[in-house]
């Protein structure tokens, strides 16, 4: 860490694969919210392809120091300052936006906490309303490589109730939240960009 900032090899290696969908999905002038900002890296990167929309960064409060000393270097116009933000609290310090983007959070949060980000993102979003939720999943129960068997056992060891989420599961529940799939998204490094709509 130097100044502030973390840096995370995986945002670089897939920062621009995700960039080429995110911008034929938020084509559109808007406020895009991302849950989970982690170090910024992604935060800044995007805003500088899609400088038509304005990026809200997001995270937990102690993590919007890398995020805030990106954004800041950045220079950029386009990306508000981080907020600190929990799923699970009751109320969110955002209200409706654009689109949300969310990436790697769903493996490392708690079942609960993933429920709570598909309600709250529900929330948000008017209908047609983009959420795209970035990362690994498992399908039918089964993991795709042996490398996400690794990280879910280094997921689980170290965030209490986080693995590795099921497709299956992750859209049945998409839907009672009032979201349609509209697509599943193949990325590097068996990682999916699962492409929901709010309906």
């Amino acid at each position: 860490m130097i100044d502030n900032k973390l840096f995370s090899q995986a945002c670089e290696n897939n920062k621009q694969p995700i960039a080429e969908l995110l911008q034929t999905v938020f084509s559109e002038p808007g406020l895009i919210v991302e849950i989970g900002s982690g170090s910024g890296q992604h935060a800044v990167y995007m805003a500088s392809v899609l400088p038509h929309v304005i990026w809200q960064p997001t995270d937990m409060a102690e993590a919007l120091h890398s995020v805030e000393a990106y954004r800041r270097e950045s220079g950029l116009s386009n990306i508000k300052p981080a907020l600190a933000m929990n799923v699970l609290d009751a109320t969110w310090p955002i209200t409706e936006v654009d689109g949300v983007f969310s990436a790697n959070t769903a493996h490392i949060m708690s079942w609960p906490a993933v429920e709570a980000m598909f309600r709250g993102v529900a929330g948000l979003l008017a209908q047609d309303k983009p959420f795209l939720l970035y990362g690994p999943f498992n399908y039918s129960g089964e993991f795709t490589s042996e490398g996400n068997i690794r990280l879910d056992a280094w997921a689980r060891s170290v965030y209490p109730g986080a693995g590795i989420r099921d497709f299956g599961e992750v859209c049945d529940f998409a839907e009672q939240c009032g979201f349609t799939l509209l697509q599943d998204h193949t990325m590097p490094a068996n990682n999916r960009l699962l492409q929901f709509s709010k309906q």
